[in-house]
């Protein structure tokens, strides 16, 4: 019987939440940019870059090998700082069935709290939990967070 997982991954950035929140929300084409040791390209496949249902096409660094995923654009919630992607394709999906990422960001002190929830269905037993993606999550944000505030 299929078991879908939820993971918790949360990250302490300095950028203000309305910040770090738009960084992801309004500038993926920027991400190879702000991210260049995970992102290494991003492309529009369907859509445009801030609308729901919007197709991209993610290459990225997962363990020190290249990876592509295609992702779509759920859903937003503005008002709560929520973005939720689910994978169509691609390297996650030889291990998981379903993947699903939630960023919601959160004011904390005088920064933020990125937390990233990963629910996902394992394609079998012998599939590992997913820490890697947390890693890269937690890196992903660093990131962008010392991107935003060098770019002030």
């Amino acid at each position: 019987m299929a078991q879908i997982r939820r993971m918790d991954c949360k990250v302490e950035v300095k950028s203000s939440a309305d910040r770090f929140f738009d960084a992801f929300n309004t500038k993926a084409h920027l991400m190879p940019k702000m991210s260049s040791r995970l992102i290494s390209d991003v492309k529009l496949l369907q859509g445009d870059w801030n609308s729901l249902g919007s197709v991209r096409m993610w290459y990225y660094a997962s363990q020190g090998k290249s990876a592509a995923c295609k992702e779509v654009r759920e859903n937003v919630d503005e008002k709560n700082r929520t973005i939720v992607y689910g994978i169509l394709e691609g390297e996650i999906s030889n291990y998981y069935k379903t993947w699903k990422s939630t960023l919601n960001v959160t004011p904390n002190g005088e920064g933020s709290l990125a937390k990233w929830t990963i629910e996902y269905e394992k394609q079998n037993d012998h599939v590992p939990e997913p820490l890697n993606y947390c890693d890269f999550y937690a890196i992903w944000s660093k990131d962008v967070d010392a991107y935003l505030l060098n770019a002030k």
